[in-house]
């Protein structure tokens, strides 16, 4: 599967991003042809070699007859609506100009229905948004990744007076992602650009294991401290097809306690977050019989987690280590059977689901509310689970 990473050391603005893609390899006259489907005229498309800090990269100009105009999203809806571009790009286009709605009206205390767009509701914004899902489909990009995004600092002149940056919209939009200042004063990262990768990217950190095809630059305007370019790298996905993690494992050995408390202490376990608890027999010196109790937690637990053991177990101490996992992809359903609403884990393997396991809580809940069985509410919540699949 061929994936591509967008290394945003320099912040992300949407020329940059069609930069990036053209310099990576994406044919600028395939993107001409197709934008051509979006029936928008009054613009044009150019791209030219710059270096930055040393480094070459590609920089894209969108030169516009038109004014600054105002749309809302339903009229930006009804241009890619109209257009003849495939339906996935019109769905991943209309994507990033909702979640683009949704920040300013948020800032503006309105609906998304009354937001007008300002600068993004220009022929240039619409070019750049839709170039850049047109971009990522023809160089056969399949999952997208990017890197803490850099934001600058300082302020900004825009139709609404001078504002901070990052700019409000620009904030909203990358809440839930890492993000990152070294103090340059300037807006590195821009509505339009957090729009996109908010939109494309799946996650926000390290660079996955890829073997790596192309690597593409894509130039902002004007000239930085540091290399003032988008970094865009593409390849074929190496990584596990499994999930990975570390997480912590916590063991002690108690043989002097009542049996009794162990299904208390577990719970408490559990509910100061504990991913798993177990318990084993063992023989412990002097051929006392004893309790192996097994606790694994996530790293930034470990303290709750200790202190439930000390605190309500016999245990006078805990040894620890750290382990890797594999895990199948997991998520969670609701799903409505004819006793009620019943939350199913969906285990999968390469796309398939290969495991189905009904909430325990949830279904004894209504076993217990219905006076019925347990087996016959888990069973039925199963089956549903698989009718819906």
């Amino acid at each position: 599967m061929r994936v591509a990473y967008f290394d945003c050391f320099a912040g992300i603005s949407g020329d940059m991003t069609l930069g990036a893609l053209i310099d990576a390899g994406l044919d600028i006259e395939k993107l001409k042809a197709e934008l051509s489907k979006l029936n928008l005229g009054g613009y044009k498309i150019s791209s030219e070699k710059v270096v930055k800090n040393g480094i070459t990269g590609t920089q894209v100009y969108v030169q516009v007859d038109e004014q600054k105009t105002h749309r809302h999203l339903r009229h930006i809806n009804e241009i890619i609506d109209n257009s003849t571009l495939d339906d996935d790009i019109k769905n991943r286009a209309k994507n990033i100009f909702r979640r683009l709605a949704e920040s300013e009206a948020k800032i503006h205390n309105t609906t998304v229905e009354k937001i007008h767009f300002h600068e993004v509701g220009a022929v240039d914004a619409i070019i750049d948004i839709v170039g850049a899902v047109i971009g990522v489909k023809l160089l056969g990009i399949k999952k997208v990744y990017a890197s803490k995004i850099h934001t600058g600092r300082g302020y900004v002149n825009c139709q609404h007076g001078k504002i901070p940056l990052p700019a409000p919209a620009t904030t909203e939009l990358l809440k839930s992602v890492p993000v990152y200042s070294t103090g340059i004063e300037r807006e590195l990262t821009t509505p339009t650009g957090a729009a996109i990768i908010t939109t494309l990217a799946d996650s926000f950190g390290n660079m996955p294991e890829m073997m790596v095809e192309k690597i593409g630059y894509g130039a902002g305007t004007g000239d930085l401290e540091i290399p003032n370019l988008l970094r865009i790298i593409i390849g074929e996905d190496r990584s596990d097809a499994y999930e990975s993690d570390t997480v912590t494992v916590i063991e002690t050995n108690i043989d002097d306690m009542n049996p009794e408390f162990y299904e208390y202490v577990m719970e408490k376990l559990l509910d100061n977050g504990a991913l798993d608890v177990y318990t084993a027999p063992v023989l412990m010196k002097k051929g006392r019989q004893g309790t192996l109790l097994s606790v694994i937690t996530d790293e930034n637990k470990l303290d709750d987690i200790i202190s439930v053991l000390f605190s309500e177990t016999t245990t006078i101490g805990v040894r620890m280590h750290r382990a890797s996992r594999k895990k199948l992809h997991r998520e969670v359903v609701t799903v409505s059977t004819e006793y009620g609403d019943i939350r199913v884990k969906l285990s999968r393997d390469k796309g398939q689901v290969i495991n189905i396991a009904p909430e325990y809580k949830d279904c004894r809940k209504i076993a217990i509310k219905n006076n019925i069985p347990l087996k016959q509410v888990y069973n039925a919540a199963k089956r549903t689970a698989i009718s819906d699949r």
